[in-house]
């Protein structure tokens, strides 16, 4: 698979930035030959461009409700009173999501996986490791996964002040724009602790809250085969599958996403990530 294939947001951006550039320029160069060329005239009045289908893994790689990077959401986020365990039910579809890295030593085993098999999923960050592997987090997003916030230290937020509570948020999506352009749309409180605080500081930066709805408890190292059984058993429409790709031992979890993701596949399952407007 070749990562240029993939909308990503960063590449969005940068096609962008681009287009607008370019928009000045009366003729092209050609690659590889230095010479100037004239630009393709206009499609004739009326004339609808040419489509092309689909390839399957194409649609795997479009987001719940499109294909494209993410929009910017419109109005205010929510305060809500509890968070979002899945996602709209679009078919048989399934978001998988990671929490706690990056971490070196497991995050690109799993990021090769979804690759191999051209599936996007959604990667929870906390700040500090983020800070200490900006490659991954880049490759993340190079590669068309969602970045979420996942605070910067990974504390327990129903026990911090209002003002620590927002320190851990913000300069944990301060780091995600530094290294991917944009700040995160989407926001997991560590244990799954949430309160009126936490709801409304996430909102007021912007960020939507997600948990989840199947938790393969990996960080309790099970075993590859309960993780993989526990992913199966709870395969329906709209669900959120949580693990983590840090802090710990984290190879029964890459070991069992191998197995367990063409097994969802080859069922008939899209393993995609959300938009967050029309959630």
């Amino acid at each position: 698979m070749q990562k240029d294939h993939l909308p990503t947001r960063r590449r969005a951006l940068l096609a962008g930035a681009v287009s607008l550039g370019a928009a000045g320029v009366a003729a092209a160069f050609v690659p590889g030959t230095g010479e100037r060329t004239a630009p393709a005239p206009p499609p004739a009045a009326g004339a609808r461009p040419a489509r092309r289908p689909l390839r399957p893994s194409e649609y795997r790689l479009r987001p719940l409700t499109g294909y494209g990077p993410p929009r910017t959401p419109h109005g205010r986020t929510p305060v809500r009173r509890e968070p979002l365990l899945r996602v709209p039910e679009h078919g048989r579809t399934m978001v998988l999501s990671f929490d706690d890295g990056p971490d070196p030593r497991y995050t690109p085993h799993i990021l090769d996986t979804l690759a191999r098999y051209e599936v996007r999923a959604m990667f929870f960050v906390c700040g500090e490791m983020a800070a200490g592997h900006r490659d991954l987090v880049a490759r993340m997003a190079d590669e068309g996964h969602v970045v979420g916030n996942h605070t910067w230290t990974h504390p327990l937020l129903t026990r911090l002040r209002r003002a620590r509570i927002r320190s851990e948020m913000e300069r944990t999506s301060d780091i995600v724009e530094k290294i991917c352009g944009e700040r995160p749309a989407w926001f997991r409180a560590p244990y799954g602790a949430w309160n009126h605080a936490v709801f409304r500081l996430g909102a007021e930066l912007g960020m939507e809250s997600l948990a989840w709805t199947v938790d393969t408890l990996d960080w309790t190292e099970p075993g590859t085969r309960t993780i993989v059984e526990r992913v199966a058993d709870g395969a329906a429409p709209g669900v959120v599958v949580l693990s983590h790709d840090a802090g710990g031992d984290r190879s029964q979890t890459v070991r069992a996403l191998r197995t367990y993701l063409p097994g969802l596949l080859d069922s008939g399952y899209h393993l995609t990530v959300p938009r967050r407007q029309y959630v």
